[in-house]
């Protein structure tokens, strides 16, 4: 057996002889041993790992979405994510830019119109929504408040023609009754006593699973706290929890639209036909987290 010395084996490692002389003082290096106060170290010792080492690979979805925004990464899950939820939840709304359309204004912050004539609302709650979503990543670990529900709406609604009606109220709760799918919703009276109540019950528990968080979702579409935009907030807050409690998400597309809204009417005497759309919009958000090499746990 050939011995290196402690300045040849960090030469070879390239660390500092101090550190060599620890892992051998520490019992980390098989075979090393000490003549007077010189160590000798096998010639084909491994290097030993240290304890502390960090894993820089991002664990789980949030990360890399966390690591992709801040790198300002293009082509990856990030990408990916700020196309397909901005588009597939404004067009759930009404939204007449298309895929590409949207996809172009994501990557160019520009719009190329050819014999077309676009809102401009459609337009600005698409920038718009590329900024909520990095809100939902950026505070995906923290509980939900009604200020940062707030926010949510007035980061989407800013800038619109309903940002400058008076009495739309844009950040803030609604001033005029409404009702979502012909079903009467809360009062304005009573939106910040009901929201209140929601998010203390919701914020007992630390931990969420699938259902408790489409739950959450019902409840808050149910209140419909906001003249308008309460759809994709609540969308946002799904995801977000979802992230939150790395569970799968999902973006509800236009194939299961009717679904979504037959099991949000139907959550309270039956759970399952909302859960099983979810549930479908899962598997597909999977095939994304697979393409792009995200680790997931199964739900």
């Amino acid at each position: 057996m050939k011995y290196l010395s402690v300045s040849q084996m960090a030469k070879k490692w390239n660390m500092s002889e101090r550190g060599v002389r620890k892992y051998c003082s520490d019992g980390k290096i098989q075979g090393a041993f000490i003549t007077g106060k010189t160590w000798n170290v096998p010639e084909d010792a491994k290097k030993p790992e240290r304890i502390n080492k960090k894993n820089t690979e991002p664990q789980n979805l949030l990360e890399r979405l966390k690591l992709e925004k801040k790198a300002s990464l293009k082509g990856g899950i990030y990408h990916k994510l700020q196309i397909e939820l901005t588009y597939n939840s404004n067009h759930i709304e009404g939204s007449k830019l298309t895929h590409d359309q949207t996809r172009y204004i994501f990557e160019t912050n520009t719009i190329g119109v050819e014999n077309d004539a676009l809102n401009v609302d459609d337009i600005i709650e698409t920038a718009n929504h590329f900024k909520c979503i990095d809100i939902i990543i950026d505070r995906a670990d923290h509980i939900l408040t009604e200020n940062f529900i707030k926010n949510l709406h007035l980061t989407l609604k800013s800038g619109t023609s309903d940002s400058r009606k008076d009495w739309f109220n844009v950040g803030e709760y609604k001033k005029l009754p409404n009702e979502v799918g012909g079903r009467e919703t809360a009062s304005p009276e009573i939106v910040a006593k009901e929201i209140k109540a929601l998010l203390k019950e919701y914020n007992q528990k630390n931990k969420h699973n699938l259902e408790e968080i489409i739950d959450f979702h019902y409840k808050f579409e149910k209140i419909h706290p906001f003249q308008d935009g309460n759809g994709r907030v609540g969308r946002l807050i799904m995801f977000k929890e979802c992230l939150k409690n790395n569970i799968v998400p999902f973006i509800i597309d236009d194939s299961l639209k009717m679904f979504y809204y037959r099991g949000l009417s139907e959550w309270k005497r039956e759970k399952g036909y909302l859960l099983d759309t979810c549930l479908s919009a899962q598997d597909r958000f999977k095939q994304y987290l697979e393409y792009f090499k995200v680790p997931y746990t199964e739900s």
